[in-house]
């Protein structure tokens, strides 16, 4: 797993994503000015040995780009680690930097693309090269026997692992909060909304809606 990561964090495949994470580590938010961005592609983070795997999108430009973790340091990680500590997954109701003493327990997070992408909408390609890793990422994960997917890319990238291995197809596989389906495995792969700031703001996805999957999965496990 060790140089699985190292070969991640080095990665500079897709010209568009390195130029991207380049701009913004170089340019910053005006209130993390002083501060000195991460700018390279993140990793997975937690438990190893979990039976639990979150997979969202993508590390967000000023939050896993500039920590160097993802889900840390932006709102989304504010919502989601609120809701992952009210179930007892995380040690913090938050998860603020890759010094912070965060540990996730029996989980592990991780993304379908280890880059942010310009507008957080990746090509084809991009998502396709980046699959490489995300791929090995899964092998190491013996535990799991469930993934929640958090969003429909980070779904979507689910499957695309699944069908290397056996014949499946995208309509068999309904998407949306709180969707289950058994995988050929027989994982279970459940789908949430991203606790993206628009997602919550509208109401989407709030607190309730996702401590109550997050508690009904933990039933499951």
């Amino acid at each position: 797993f060790i140089k699985l990561n190292k070969s991640i964090i080095k990665c500079s495949k897709c010209p568009r994503l390195v130029e991207f994470r380049n701009k913004i580590s170089n340019e910053k938010r005006k209130k993390y000015q002083n501060e000195t961005y991460w700018g390279k592609p993140i990793t997975g983070f937690g438990d190893i040995n979990g039976k639990l795997l979150f997979v969202g999108l993508a590390p967000a430009a000023h939050g896993g780009t500039r920590t160097g973790r993802v889900f840390t340091g932006d709102r989304s990680s504010d919502f989601l680690y609120k809701c992952l500590y009210g179930v007892k997954i995380s040690n913090h109701p938050y998860s603020d930097n890759i010094n912070d003493g965060l540990e996730l327990k029996n989980a592990y997070i991780t993304t379908a693309l280890k880059c942010v992408p310009p507008g957080d909408k990746p090509t084809s390609k991009e998502l396709k090269t980046c699959f490489n890793y995300f791929n090995k990422e899964i092998g190491y994960l013996k535990n799991v026997s469930v993934i929640v997917a958090l969003g429909k890319i980070g779904y979507d990238a689910c499957l695309n692992y699944y069908k290397q291995y056996y014949q499946i197809k995208n309509k068999d596989f309904i998407f949306s909060h709180g969707s289950k389906n058994i995988l050929p495995d027989n994982k279970l792969l459940v789908g949430s909304y991203h606790p993206s700031p628009r997602n919550v703001n509208t109401g989407r996805i709030n607190q309730n809606k996702m401590v109550k999957l997050l508690n009904n999965i933990k039933e499951i496990l």
